[in-house]
C-alpha cells in the first residue's frame, strides 16, 4: 500500500482546510461519501491510510471495519469527528479503528501517520477506567553520528526511563515530536499511548476541552461527555507540542494538573486521578518568554526538569549527507524507483545549503530530487529550490517544440544562459482546466465536493465543464 495515497471518507468542507497543503506535499487524495464510493476507490488505489467520519448520509463507519476485518491487509482506519464522544471513541476502537482523532484536521499531524508505514493492528479496547493502553507507534529511527545529536540521544537514553518531565526545545524542523516518540519508545510506558496536542492549533476554550475534556452541557455543542487528553494518555505519554503558544490562564490549570497529577472536565465536579508522562516542545527562547510575561515561570521550572536541545542541521557537520541518503533510500522504496546516487556535485551542494527548515526540509528537498532524477545521478538542479527554473516539458516534446518554432535571434543556445532549465510558461487557463480535472478525480467526480475543494460554486464549475466540451476538451 501506498503510504502517500490517502481516502477520506467525509463531507468535502470538513477536509478543505487540509486538502491542498497534503496535494502540495505530495500526497494522493481520494475522497467519497458513502461505502460503495470507498469500495469503487479501494478497488483501484491502494491507500495507505483512510479518514473517516463516524457517519454519514447512508454510511456508518462501523461498514467499513467490517469491510476491513475480512481482507488480509487493510489500511488503518482513523474516525476523525467534530463531536467527540468517549464511548463511541471506545467503541470504534475495540471494533479495529486505529486511533479515533477529532477536527479541525492538522495537515502535519497526517503527514506525520502517513509518512510512518506500518502494518494495520487490531486495537484493543480503549479502557476509560485508567491502566496501560496498547502502544501504535514504533519508535523512530534517529538517524545521524555528529556529536551534538549523540549527546542529545545520550541524554534522551539517560532519563527515557524516568517519569520526569522533558522540555524540548530547537528550531522548526529539527525533529522535537520524533524525540518525544523515541523518549516515549524508551520508557517503560511504550506499551501505552502516546498523544500529542499541537498547542498552537486551538483557542484557549477549545484547548482546555482537548486537554482536559468535558461534560454533556457544559457548553453550547457539548452534546456528550468527552474525554480529555489527560485520561486518554493515562498510563502513557502527553506530548504538548508549542506549549509557548498556550494562554496564560490555560497555563495555570496546567500546571496544578502536573503537580497534582489529577484533571477536572470542564463543567465537571468530579476530579480524575491520571498517570502520564509529560513532555512538551517549543521552538521559542523560554526563559525570554519568562521574562517579558508571556510564560509563567513556575510551569516553566516545573516542564523544564530534563532540557533537551536539538541542535539545527547545520551543526551537525556531515550528517547532513547521512540522512540525505537515509531519506533517498527511503522514497526508492516507497515509490518502487530505481537506485540513485548523489552527484559529487549534489554532495557539494547539500555540504554548503544552510537549510533554514532543518532535517524536514532536507527530507522534502529529498524526496523530490528522488521523483525528478529519474534513476540518474541526483544533480544540484534536481532539489528544484526555484520551480520557474524547471522545464515544463520533457525532452523530447521540448525538442519538438523548439524544431517547430524559430528561435529569436536574440535567444540563447540550449544550456548557455544564465537561466538554461528556464521553459514555457503554463496559461492560465490550462492551469485552471488541470486544477478542475484534478479536483474531480479526488472526489470520483462528485462536482458538489469538487467545487467546494476548489472554492467556487457548483453553477460555476458546470459552466467550465461545458466551456471546456465546447472546445474539444470534454472531461467526464
Amino acid at each position: 500500500m501506498s503510504m502517500r495515497r490517502l481516502l477520506f471518507l467525509a463531507p468535502a468542507q470538513a477536509v478543505s482546510t487540509v486538502f491542498t497543503p497534503l496535494r502540495e506535499a505530495g500526497f494522493e487524495l481520494g475522497m467519497a461519501e458513502n461505502m460503495k464510493g470507498a469500495s469503487l476507490f479501494l478497488e483501484k488505489s491502494d491507500p495507505g491510510v483512510i479518514f473517516a467520519r463516524p457517519t454519514m448520509p447512508g454510511f456508518k463507519v462501523e461498514e467499513l471495519l467490517a469491510f476491513g476485518a475480512d481482507k488480509a491487509e487493510f489500511p488503518p482506519v482513523i474516525v476523525i469527528t467534530d463531536k467527540g464522544d468517549a464511548r463511541e471513541a471506545e467503541r470504534l476502537m475495540s471494533l479495529g479503528a486505529r486511533d479515533y482523532w477529532l477536527e479541525p484536521l492538522d495537515m502535519e499531524r497526517i503527514a506525520a501517520v502517513a509518512r510512518e508505514p506500518r502494518a494495520p493492528v487490531p486495537v484493543p479496547a480503549l479502557s476509560t477506567l485508567g491502566g496501560h493502553k496498547p502502544s501504535y507507534d514504533k519508535g523512530p529511527k534517529i538517524v545521524g553520528h555528529a556529536p551534538a545529536i549523540r549527546r542529545v540521544l545520550k541524554l534522551a537514553r539517560q532519563v527515557a526511563g524516568s517519569k520526569a518531565t522533558v522540555l524540548i526545545s530547537g528550531e522548526s524542523g529539527t525533529g522535537k515530536e520524533m524525540f518525544a516518540r523515541y523518549l516515549h519508545a524508551m520508557s517503560k510506558r511504550a506499551s501505552g499511548p502516546f498523544i500529542a496536542v499541537n498547542c498552537a492549533a486551538l483557542p484557549e476554550h477549545l484547548l482546555e476541552s482537548e486537554l482536559f475534556g468535558h461534560e454533556k452541557g457544559a457548553f453550547t455543542g457539548a452534546i456528550a461527555r468527552k474525554l480529555g487528553k489527560f485520561e486518554l494518555a493515562d498510563g502513557g505519554t502527553l506530548l504538548l507540542d508549542e506549549i509557548s503558544e498556550m494562554d496564560l490562564a490555560l497555563q495555570a490549570k496546567l500546571l496544578r494538573v502536573l503537580q497534582e497529577g489529577e484533571v477536572d472536565r470542564v463543567g465537571g465536579t468530579e476530579t480524575i486521578k491520571v498517570d502520564v508522562r509529560v513532555l512538551a516542545t517549543t521552538n521559542r527562547d523560554l526563559e525570554d518568554w519568562v521574562k517579558q510575561g508571556k510564560f509563567r515561570q513556575d510551569l516553566y521550572f516545573r516542564l523544564n526538569v530534563i532540557p533537551l536541545r536539538l541542535p539545527s542541521l547545520k551543526e551537525r557537520g556531515d550528517d547532513v549527507l547521512e540522512l540525505a541518503r537515509f531519506f533517498m533510500n527511503m522514497y526508492i522504496r516507497e515509490y518502487s524507483l530505481p537506485p540513485v546516487e548523489l552527484s559529487p556535485a549534489a554532495v557539494e551542494w547539500l555540504r554548503s545549503y544552510a537549510f533554514p527548515g532543518n532535517v524536514r526540509e532536507l527530507q522534502n528537498l529529498m524526496e523530490r530530487a528522488v521523483l525528478l532524477a529519474n534513476g540518474q545521478p541526483i544533480q544540484p538542479a534536481h532539489f528544484l529550490l526555484e520551480d520557474e527554473e524547471w522545464p515544463l516539458f520533457d525532452e523530447d516534446e521540448q525538442e519538438d517544440r523548439e524544431s517547430a518554432s524559430p528561435v529569436p535571434a536574440n535567444s540563447a543556445a540550449p544550456g548557455t544562459g544564465t537561466n538554461a532549465l528556464a521553459g514555457p510558461v503554463i496559461p492560465l487557463h490550462e492551469m485552471e482546466r488541470l486544477m478542475i480535472i484534478k479536483g474531480l478525480e479526488a472526489t470520483s467526480g462528485n462536482r458538489t465536493q469538487a467545487a467546494e475543494l476548489l472554492g467556487i460554486s457548483v453553477r460555476t464549475l458546470r459552466n467550465k465543464l461545458n466551456e471546456y466540451r465546447t472546445l474539444g476538451h470534454p472531461i467526464d
